[in-house]
């Protein structure tokens, strides 16, 4: 049976307010309320998460599920059922295995533009499948960082760049960082192996852009054509969305532009309460729409991100970022510090402390002393 659209031809198409839009993002994210789901469960409804920041995933998850522990990650990734790859917008993500060989040749095409952009010159008139083979081969014999990588090939092409030789392989095979990278309490440097020999199973030779979209709506949506490109890097999706219609439903923002979503996927009233949130720097609730003032204004996104591209993490209150934390330690004590963009009521300061000192116990069990502090004015 097909789904019904959200309206009849000739009918006015909804408007989803700013509150709309993020309630319903919220829901997508399981920042609403924590879900009573597995971990790889989640991994896999949030099509992944960002982590270069090798243990961002540990309070991302643990912000979104019920009773998680590191432990729950940490097995994942040891036994191999989810991996650490460069995927959308050519950053590196944790996703399950599954989705890497699903999700790998989808956004090929943004890793190759990627490198093009950057060592395009230094890679000129370099066969790609030759290197490919060669960094392949090498990968697969012996795990290797990329500053073992780099000058093993300059041994079969002296004249070239080691840098762009290791990173043309980045683009065109993929490699999955290896534990114990992205592993709680050990850490490492980042070596790296083919996706096959790691998993053990090919690329899939089948995988879906139209599924793709689907899955991304499921997470993020309500979305228009720009906000998917933003989130995979990927262009040219208007004809798979037009594609998909018959499948999904419509709306306009206020601005007007046209949104997709699910027809059964979750659209909360926009006055459904939206308790404290910490979210890890990177994190894919704030960086995978085009227009992310439905959760990040643009004031305080310039706040965020501050110099270099570097960012705190995130503070949702009443599901939109008022604020950035980070964590330090030493010596047995462990401190966050929580700068407000903005003033926080004394009921929404004293909610965002409480929330913060659970997520410091999560992130410090061991540290015998532990404190939460606002900085002044701000």
């Amino acid at each position: 049976m097909t789904p019904r659209s959200s309206a009849r031809a000739g009918d006015p198409v909804p408007v989803l307010g700013p509150r709309a839009l993020n309630r319903a993002l919220l829901a997508r994210q399981l920042l609403l309320r924590r879900a009573p789901l597995p971990a790889l469960d989640a991994v896999e409804h949030l099509v992944g998460m960002q982590a270069q920041a090798p243990l961002s995933p540990y309070p991302g998850l643990w912000t979104r599920l019920e009773g998680f522990r590191p432990d729950d990650l940490v097995r994942l990734i040891e036994e191999r059922h989810v991996v650490r790859i460069a995927l959308m917008r050519s950053t590196i993500h944790l996703v399950s295995a599954r989705d890497c060989l699903v999700l790998r040749p989808l956004v090929q095409p943004v890793l190759e533009r990627a490198l093009q952009g950057t060592y395009g010159r230094r890679l000129a008139g370099l066969d790609p499948a030759e290197l490919a083979d060669a960094g392949r081969e090498l990968v697969e014999a012996e795990p290797r960082s990329f500053e073992e990588l780099g000058p093993r090939l300059r041994e079969r092409w002296p004249d070239r760049d080691p840098t762009a030789l290791a990173q043309g392989v980045r683009a065109l095979v993929p490699l999955v960082q290896l534990p114990p990278r992205g592993v709680w309490g050990a850490g490492g440097r980042a070596v790296h192996t083919s996706a096959e020999a790691w998993i053990g199973r090919p690329l899939d030779a089948d995988a879906s852009l139209d599924e793709l979209v689907v899955r991304y709506l499921a997470a993020f949506g309500p979305a228009s054509v720009a906000d998917v490109q933003k989130w995979s890097g990927l262009t040219r999706l208007r004809e798979v969305v037009d594609r998909l219609r018959p499948r999904l439903v419509t709306f306009r923002d206020e601005d007007g532009a046209e949104l997709f979503d699910l027809p059964d996927a979750p659209r909360p009233d926009p006055d459904t309460p939206a308790p404290p949130r910490f979210l890890p720097e990177f994190d894919n609730a704030l960086l995978s729409h085009a227009d992310r003032t439905r959760i990040l204004s643009d004031e305080h996104r310039r706040r965020l991100f501050g110099l270099n591209g570097l960012m705190p993490g995130a503070v949702l209150v009443d599901g939109v970022v008022r604020a950035g934390w980070r964590i330090a330690g030493r010596r047995g004590e462990a401190t966050m510090d929580i700068q407000p963009f903005e003033p926080l009521s004394p009921e929404e300061r004293l909610e965002v402390a409480e929330e913060g000192a659970r997520l410091l116990a999560f992130m410090a069990p061991g540290a015998e002393v532990r404190e939460v502090r606002f900085e002044e004015g701000r």
